[in-house]
């Protein structure tokens, strides 16, 4: 008994590493506590060191294992493709699946209370991840993001601006060629997102919908009784592997 609630009252220190900016969260079981991004590793190491934590998962696509065992003054776990899954990973080849995506799925998937559930991260690439009913992660879906479809206009015509998106844009009709560059991306992304959606939902009728990402809350109008938007839901999902290997020792 005195085990389980020292388990339950558990602190996960979450770090997320990515190309540009370095995401860490800290998580009492599944209740996120704070939430903070850094530039440098150094910032976040001011901060990591002063967290009092039980445990701790870094995923990174900067730094190796060995690198960060140098640069922290703290044990962690690092996460793997082979790394232990609250879920069965159904990939072809789970050796080349980005921990990110796996990372929203589980999120989702946790989120969800193990239903269907489609994990959409709008990021510099829009990616889908399927997790169906018995838990298995079925795969997903890439195709270009908000920034790299307005960046592919600009760079492979002579005449098209580089247009920034800020919102949704008033019509999906523009009446110049930035209105309709903004319509056409914003709109684009939209129907591409109701469209799977709306396929997915012929073989689960029950699918919940979960959209994070850097872009998420451009399209905060998508948000309805089965769709949500959830900023931090890698985050999330890091904490639920964590959780389930803290479970296995």
């Amino acid at each position: 008994m005195v085990i389980l609630q020292a388990f339950c009252h558990m602190k996960n220190l979450i770090i997320d590493i990515g190309n540009t900016r370095i995401k860490s969260a800290l998580f009492e079981r599944e209740e996120l506590i704070w939430e903070k991004s850094f530039q440098e590793l150094s910032e976040g190491k001011a901060i990591w060191d002063q967290t009092a934590f039980d445990a701790c998962l870094i995923s990174s696509v900067r730094w190796s294992k060995e690198e960060l065992s140098q640069a922290l003054a703290f044990p962690f776990q690092f996460l793997e493709w082979n790394t232990p899954l609250p879920i069965k990973n159904g990939y072809e080849t789970p050796q080349t699946l980005g921990l990110d995506r796996i990372a929203a799925a589980v999120g989702a998937w946790n989120l969800a209370g193990g239903r269907a559930v489609l994990a959409i991260d709008l990021g510099s690439c829009m990616t889908f991840e399927l997790i169906d009913p018995k838990a298995i992660y079925r795969g997903g879906a890439i195709s270009p993001g908000m920034r790299m479809r307005a960046k592919a206009m600009h760079d492979f015509t002579a005449r098209l601006p580089l247009v920034e998106l800020e919102g949704k844009p008033d019509s999906p009709i523009g009446s110049s060629t930035l209105e309709g560059m903004k319509a056409g991306i914003w709109y684009g992304i939209t129907h591409e997102i109701e469209g799977y959606i709306t396929q997915l939902k012929q073989k689960f009728p029950d699918l919940q919908v979960f959209i994070c990402g850097g872009d998420a809350q451009s399209f905060e109008s998508l948000a309805k009784d089965h769709i949500f938007v959830v900023p931090n839901l890698v985050l999330r999902g890091l904490n639920c592997i964590l959780n389930h290997n803290v479970k296995q020792i």
